[in-house]
C-alpha cells in the first residue's frame, strides 16, 4: 500500500461549474475525471473513496446585477458557500478533501473551507494564468480569473465574505506555478503582494525540481498545510487539449507528474482541487486522464 497522506480517507466533492468561465462544457469535468477512472486508481493506493457527489449549480437566465463585471455572482458564491460548507465538513471528518471541477472559481469555496478548520495556510497555484483579477481589473468579468485574489481577500465583498472575510491566506505564502498568461493588472498586484511567481521562463532556466523544492520552503514556513489548487491549463494543451483557455509553451506531462511526485514526498498538502477540464474541447478524455493521473502522483503513486 502506498499512501503519502496521514488521512486513508478521501472525500471527493464535484463541482460542475461553469459560470465562473462563462463557457459551457467545463460544467461536465467532474463526470469526465470519474470516468477516467479516478476512483479505483486512488484505492489502488490503499485510500478509501467517499464520492460525496455533485453539488447542485442553477444556471441563472442573465449575468446579474452586475452584468458583465462580475458574470453569474450571486450563483457563483451560493455554490462556493456550499462548497466551503463541505470541504470544513470532510476536514472535519478527518477526510482529505479533493474537489473536481468545474471552473477555477470553485477555489475560492475549497481554501474558506479549509480555513475553517487552519489558521494559516499554504497555497500553490497551479496554472498558465494568475487568477488575481477583481471585479476594478478584470477584462472580462469572468470569475474563475478572480478566485486567487479573493482568497486573499480582494474583491467583491459578497465573494471575500465566505467562510469570513477574516480568514484568508498570507500573499508570502502563496506561489503561482506555470504562469505565462498574465493581465497587466494582474502584474501590477503581483508586484504589490510580493507574490512568488514561478513563470515557464523560470521553470525552463531552473527545472522543476529546484522550482517545487524553493516552493515547499515558502509555502509550508509557518503554516499548518499546503492547499494545492491545479488548473489543467498550466499544462502544455500538447498533453491536455481540453480546457477552456489553452496556452501555449506550458508544464509538459512528465513536469507535471515530478511536480505532484516531490509534493507527496513532502507530505505538505492536506487539501487539493483539479479543474478546468472541458471533455467538449478534448480527444477521447485525455485531458481527464492526465488529471487522474496527477492526482495519483500526488498521492503517492510512483512508477517503481
Amino acid at each position: 500500500m502506498n499512501r503519502s497522506l496521514h488521512n486513508k480517507d478521501i472525500s471527493v466533492i464535484g463541482v460542475p461549474m461553469d459560470l465562473g468561465a462563462d463557457r459551457r462544457g467545463v460544467d461536465m469535468g467532474p463526470s469526465a475525471i470519474r470516468c477516467a477512472g479516478m476512483q479505483a486508481r486512488l484505492e489502488r493506493l490503499g485510500y478509501i473513496v467517499h464520492d460525496e457527489g455533485d453539488i447542485v449549480v442553477r444556471r441563472p437566465k442573465s449575468y446579474g446585477e452586475h452584468g458583465t463585471t462580475l458574470k453569474y455572482l450571486d450563483e457563483i458564491a451560493r455554490v462556493c458557500d456550499e462548497l466551503h460548507k463541505n470541504v470544513a465538513d470532510a476536514i472535519q471528518k478527518g477526510f482529505f478533501p479533493l474537489v473536481v471541477g468545474g471552473d477555477h472559481s470553485i477555489a475560492l469555496g475549497t481554501i474558506a473551507g479549509v480555513l475553517q478548520h487552519k489558521r494559516s495556510i499554504g497555497a500553490i497555484w497551479f496554472d498558465s494564468h494568475a487568477d488575481m483579477n477583481t471585479d476594478k481589473s478584470t477584462p472580462s468579468g469572468n470569475i474563475h480569473g478572480m478566485s486567487l485574489a479573493v482568497a486573499l481577500g480582494l474583491g467583491h465583498p459578497r465573494l471575500t465574505g465566505i467562510g469570513g472575510a477574516d480568514k484568508k491566506v498570507d500573499p508570502s505564502k502563496v506561489v503561482i506555478i506555470g504562469a505565462r498568461s498574465l493581465d497587466e493588472g494582474e502584474r501590477k498586484l503581483i508586484r504589490e503582494l510580493g507574490i512568488k511567481v514561478y513563470t515557464m521562463h523560470d521553470i525552463d532556466r531552473l527545472g522543476m525540481t529546484q522550482v517545487i523544492e524553493e516552493t515547499i520552503q515558502i509555502v509550508t514556513d509557518g503554516t499548518e498545510g499546503v492547499h494545492l489548487s491545479l488548473d489543467l491549463d498550466g499544462i502544455d494543451p500538447e498533453d491536455a487539449p481540453g480546457v477552456g483557455t489553452p496556452v501555449i509553451g506550458g508544464i509538459t506531462y512528465r513536469e507535471g507528474h515530478l511536480a505532484m511526485e516531490l509534493l507527496a514526498e513532502a507530505g505538505c498538502i492536506i487539501s487539493a482541487e483539479f479543474v478546468e477540464v472541458n471533455p467538449i474541447l478534448d480527444s477521447m478524455n485525455r485531458t481527464a486522464k492526465v488529471a487522474v493521473g496527477l492526482m495519483a502522483s500526488l498521492l503517492g503513486e510512483k512508477i517503481l
